[in-house]
C-alpha cells in the first residue's frame, strides 16, 4: 500500500473487556490495483485463509512475542517507494510460487478465492471470483476483473512499514522477496478493508471481524520472525491483549 495513506474510515471500538485494543475499522472507499498478462497457471499455492483462529493460537502469540525484537516506536526511515521492492506482484521471487509463469496477485487470488473464472484458456488471469469471507471484514466480497480494486492483496506486514523497521537496509532481492511472500504475508481482502489498515501494524489497527484478530497478529508475528524484522512496543501490548480472547 501508499505510504501513510490517508484514508476516510468507519471506525468501531473493539468492545472487549479487559482488552487494550486499538480501534478497527474500513470502508474508506477502495483504490486501483495492477493487473498483469495472461501467462500458463500451476496448481494453487495455499488455501483460503481461515475466518476464525485455530485451537493453540494464544499459545502461538505468547511463543511469538518472547522472541519478538520489540522498538518502542516505529522509526520513520526517508525514501521509501514501492519500486524498491520490486515491479508490483513480480514473478521473479525465490518464494512459493515464483518463476512458474503467473504473477504474484493472480497466484494469491486463485489461491484464495472461491468460484475462479479465467481470461481464456490461461488458467492464469482470473477474471470472476469469490471471497466467501472477506478476512478483515467477515463479508462476501464478488470480484470481477473490470473492478479489481474490490479485492485487493494486502501484506499483513506491510511494506512500508517494513521499510522503516530495517528493510531499507536490505538488498534488493530480498525486498523483492518480502513484497511477494504468498507463504506468509499475503492475503486478499476487500479494497475497502486494504485501505483502511494502510500500513499499520495490530498496535494501530484490528480488523472489523473479530473472528479474524487472533489469526491477523499471529500471521504478523510470524512473518516479522521470518524475516527478522522488529515489532513496535504497541505493536507487543495488542497482541498480549488479545491472547486472553483467542483460543
Amino acid at each position: 500500500m501508499n505510504r501513510r495513506f490517508l484514508a476516510v474510515v468507519l471506525l468501531v471500538p473493539a468492545v472487549l473487556t479487559g482488552c487494550n485494543f486499538p480501534l478497527a475499522g474500513a470502508d474508506p472507499g477502495p483504490s486501483a490495483s495492477p493487473s498483469r498478462p495472461s501467462k500458463p497457471k500451476p496448481a494453487p499455492s495455499s488455501a483460503p485463509p481461515s475466518s476464525s483462529a485455530s485451537p493453540g493460537t494464544a499459545k502461538a502469540i505468547k511463543a511469538e512475542l518472547a522472541r519478538a525484537r520489540v522498538l518502542a516506536t516505529r522509526p520513520d526511515v526517508p525514501g521509501y517507494q514501492r519500486d524498491l521492492f520490486g515491479q508490483a506482484w513480480s514473478d521473479d521471487h525465490t518464494g512459493v510460487g515464483g518463476h512458474n509463469g503467473c504473477d504474484t496477485r493472480n497466484d494469491v487470488l486463485t489461491a484464495q478465492l472461491q468460484a475462479r473464472k479465467y481470461r481464456g484458456k490461461s488458467q492464469c488471469v482470473v477474471i470472476v471470483g469469490t471471497l466467501v469471507s472477506e478476512p478483515y471484514t467477515g463479508k462476501r466480497v464478488e470480484f470481477r476483473k473490470e473492478s479489481a480494486s474490490l479485492v485487493q492483496i494486502d501484506h499483513i506486514y506491510p511494506l512500508s512499514r517494513a521499510w522503516d523497521m530495517g528493510a531499507a537496509k536490505w538488498p534488493k532481492q530480498r525486498r523483492i522477496d518480502f513484497a511477494n511472500d504468498q507463504a506468509m504475508n499475503l492475503i486478499a481482502v476487500g479494497g475497502s478493508a486494504n485501505a483502511s489498515k494502510s500500513d499499520n501494524g495490530p498496535g494501530e489497527w484490528m480488523p472489523i471481524n473479530r473472528a479474524y484478530r487472533c489469526t491477523f497478529v499471529l500471521r504478523y508475528l510470524q512473518v516479522a520472525r521470518k524475516w527478522s524484522l522488529p515489532i513496535t512496543a504497541a505493536d507487543r501490548d495488542s497482541a498480549k491483549a488479545i491472547t486472553n480472547i483467542c483460543p
